[in-house]
């Protein structure tokens, strides 16, 4: 058995296809006609672009306008002097072979990427390199088996999947993949759990065992590749599979129900999303509204600041989606491992840390008042409810209220129609708001929590640095006690919490956060009809009992190991 990360969920048996890396030996060669082989290199350029149109295309019909913007990056990239440009200089000045000035100046950017602090640019040099592999390929006339050439069903391994290789894939045939590198921020992730297939990466130098056809298991639950398993083993996965089918159908009858427990105590649960496509998936999977829209896509799919008014259209299009259910939309949250090329933060020691959402925006007003302006505008055509990030203290929430009603007063003296009794409240993410949440809560409509950021800022543990992620703790007793506190205190001043971190969805923790007394849960689409469920079969003075006994308990190892007892 091979372990690795859970990338995307599910269980996959099949025979195993190794995607062969390219590995082209490719020399430095001193050629006379640099004009010559700039020619090479401008026409595999163009049918590089070709080729992405047509990925743009079929990305689009399978997945989506938002994962199509994946190769339109490539495509820009392509136009890039910083990149074309560097190619050809190489050509020019060395007077060198177009296949060698493709890989050096792709290495060299790449070595940037990948040198840098953040996760977020660092997956950047996975599109450094994929669009270099494909210049390569077309340079060397290789018609070699893609992705897209699979005719039968089978399990990719690979050292790792580019984008273009993910978007390819017809999951119909492709039953699932594991790779030798990776992790859940990446693209070939991200579009994994789109599709729908199960994903396990960074299994690391094992995974070089796997041999083409051996029957695995991918276990993507767990994180695990069992290689060749014993009839045994093979019948109690395939078991497993089928127990899974069965469960999904039997969820559907939640789709349309309230999430209301077995003694009338109703919550509502609503979904993460960080597109536009993303609203219409959550709706078919039954969410009773939009507990975090994250804005960040409508800046990091461009190469500028998205202006007032394509910032409006797209808040305005999910709202009407969502035909008045509540929709939470969160004001810009980049920095840490989210940055744009066209706004230089500059480099930091401790990015999370450092100048970031909430702090960038009341530095940028003017960055943050479009955005504010373009919030207002839209909220006529729903039920907007606008949620600052990263809040640390009263003085911060009270300069974003402030730059808020500055934009209310523009807007009236431009006539410009709005609601003016907008739902106005923030994410607790950082220990110091959870602390003094009892302050926050007398000047919010209602608190979010953020635990992805609060157990990384509790516990001090960066949950991409592998050799302390396992510290990185769902089940921490600290983590649980702020969460409890931070419910209590919003309940005093009668403000709503809701929780929009990864923990809302996860199955264990539901009748605790129950309890507590959450009253909405956020999570990803695909989670809510099972979190209905438990909801449902729930009873709410029993989840209170559930509380006390937890808050009992000293470690975390023991928390996890009773509400998985109880879990239903």
């Amino acid at each position: 058995m091979l372990k690795g990360v859970s990338a995307s969920t599910g269980i996959a048996i099949g025979k195993a296809l190794i995607l062969k890396e390219l590995n082209y030996n490719i020399q430095k060669n001193n050629v006379e006609n640099a004009e010559k082989e700039k020619e090479k290199l401008n026409l595999a350029i163009d049918r590089a672009k070709e080729q992405l149109e047509k990925t743009i295309k079929s990305t689009k019909e399978k997945l989506g306008e938002e994962k199509s913007k994946i190769f339109e990056a490539h495509l820009l990239m392509l136009d890039d002097p910083e990149f074309t440009g560097a190619i050809i200089s190489k050509i020019e000045g060395d007077k060198i072979n177009s296949e060698y000035a493709v890989k050096t100046t792709s290495d060299e950017l790449a070595m940037i990427f990948e040198s840098l602090d953040d996760a977020y640019m660092r997956e950047r040099a996975a599109d450094i390199r994929d669009i270099s592999k494909r210049l390569i390929k077309i340079l060397n006339g290789d018609e070699s088996l893609s992705i897209e050439d699979i005719d039968q069903q089978c399990i990719i391994i690979a050292n790792d999947l580019t984008p273009s290789d993910t978007a390819q894939i017809n999951k119909d045939l492709v039953l699932g993949f594991g790779t030798q590198i990776g992790g859940v921020t990446s693209h070939s992730a991200i579009i994994a759990r789109s599709i729908g297939i199960p994903a396990v990466l960074g299994v690391g130098e094992d995974i070089k065992t796997i041999k083409e056809n051996d029957i695995l298991i991918l276990d993507g639950d767990n994180g695990n590749i069992i290689v060749n398993p014993a009839e045994d083993v093979l019948i109690q996965y395939r078991e497993k599979m089928q127990e899974q089918r069965k469960f999904r159908e039997t969820l559907l009858k939640f789709k349309e129900q309230e999430s209301i427990t077995l003694d009338n105590k109703k919550v509502e649960v609503v979904s993460n999303i960080g597109s536009i496509d993303d609203a219409e998936n959550a709706l078919k999977n039954g969410a009773e509204g939009i507990g975090l829209f994250r804005t960040e896509f409508l800046y990091m799919s461009k190469d500028n600041l998205p202006t007032e008014q394509e910032q409006f259209q797209a808040y305005k299009e999910v709202l009407e989606k969502l035909n008045n259910k509540p929709v939470i939309i969160r004001t810009l949250d980049i920095g840490g491992d989210k940055k744009l090329t066209y706004l230089p933060i500059g480099e930091e020691l401790n990015p999370f840390l450092g100048y970031r959402a909430i702090r960038l925006c009341l530095d940028r007003k003017d960055i943050f008042k479009t955005q504010l302006r373009a919030l207002l505008r839209a909220s006529v055509y729903g039920n907007l409810k606008i949620m600052f990030p990263m809040i640390s203290n009263i003085q911060e929430l009270r300069e974003a209220k402030e730059v808020l009603e500055e934009c209310k007063a523009e807007l009236r003296k431009e006539k410009i129609e709005f609601k003016n009794d907008v739902q106005v409240g923030i994410m607790i993410e950082i220990p110091s708001a959870a602390v003094s949440s009892d302050i926050l809560a007398k000047e919010v409509d209602f608190f979010s929590i953020g635990t992805n950021d609060l157990i990384q800022y509790t516990i001090a543990v960066d949950r991409m640095n592998e050799r302390v992620s396992y510290l990185y703790d769902f089940f921490n007793p600290a983590v649980l006690k702020l969460i409890k506190m931070v419910i209590e205190n919003g309940h005093k001043e009668g403000k709503y919490v809701g929780m929009c971190g990864e923990m809302a969805g996860n199955k264990y923790l539901i009748p605790l956060l129950l309890g507590m007394g959450l009253d909405e849960f956020s999570m990803s689409a695909s989670s809510i009809l099972n979190a209905r469920r438990i909801i449902s079969e729930s009873n709410y003075k029993e989840c209170i009992k559930i509380v006390d006994k937890v808050m009992a308990l000293s470690t975390s190892t023991e928390i996890k190991e009773y509400l998985m007892s109880i879990s239903k």
